[in-house]
């Protein structure tokens, strides 16, 4: 039998009475499964297998589907569940995780980090924000590795820049011709891009930034993401749904005062 601390990633129904569950833990990296009765109201492990729910964990099995014995509850966030946008950006970050690792391969500094980004989102601070940090310290794990401390063609540390997906990074003024479909960034973003990508979270502390500046940085990570990344997650489809439908809100409320 084995003992991990882990985080539940994602649920899914199997069978009548059953759950799987997969955890992404100090010990094992990326790990699933199965939670006999997880779905009985009596069951002793139905409060431990739910979604964002980080806590101690044993089961059986070495490799593949492994068999849930127990689970006690360290934590939750219970912030993160009772707001659907909250929701919406904690399921993105954790469907983005489960996407880009494979199982069985522990990584400390990711646990660390997906931990710290939903500790944040469940003590307030933006969502949005964090999964855009969270986007961003993602790449790496996906295989890219896009150059934002200065251009990617001369090596200039000055700017103005935009963003070339094309050449994989940013690029200086002299150098817009060279990619005509390059995006034009303000200095505000650019800063953003760079602190959200090379600075370690713990020393990124609480980001104030307006509306129209985190539309711009999401914008700018869409496309780069959209390009490069081969992914369609449902949960990402959500979350540009849920910003459509908070425009819309925004020009009724405008509309009417």
């Amino acid at each position: 039998m084995e003992r991990c601390e882990g985080l539940i990633i994602r649920v899914m129904d199997y069978r009548e009475s059953d759950k799987i569950i997969r955890l992404y833990t100090k010990e094992f990296g990326k790990i699933s499964l199965v939670a006999h009765g997880a779905k009985k109201s009596n069951s002793r492990i139905a409060a431990a297998t739910q979604l964002f729910t980080y806590g101690e964990f044993m089961f059986f099995g070495n490799k593949g589907l492994g068999t849930l014995q127990q689970g006690e509850v360290i934590e939750r966030f219970p912030t993160i569940a009772s707001d659907i946008f909250t929701t919406a950006y904690g399921s993105y970050c954790v469907d983005l995780l489960d996407k880009a690792v494979e199982e069985r391969e522990p990584n400390q500094a990711l646990f660390q980090l997906i931990y710290q980004v939903l500790e944040s989102m469940n003590a307030g601070e933006d969502a949005q924000v964090l999964s855009q940090i969270f986007e961003m310290k993602m790449l790496n794990t996906l295989g890219h590795y896009p150059e934002l401390r200065g251009c990617v063609l001369t090596g200039d540390t000055e700017g103005p820049f935009d963003l070339s997906i094309k050449n994989n990074g940013l690029i200086t003024q002299r150098c817009f011709e060279d990619d005509p479909h390059r995006m034009h960034l303000s200095d505000k973003v650019v800063y953003l891009l760079r602190l959200y990508y090379l600075l370690d979270f713990s020393r990124i502390g609480k980001i104030d930034v307006n509306q129209a500046t985190t539309d711009e940085v999401q914008r700018a990570i869409d496309a780069y993401y959209d390009e490069v990344s081969g992914l369609n997650l449902k949960t990402k489809r959500f979350l540009k749904q849920m910003s459509t439908w908070s425009t819309d809100l925004q020009k009724k409320d405008g509309g009417t005062t």
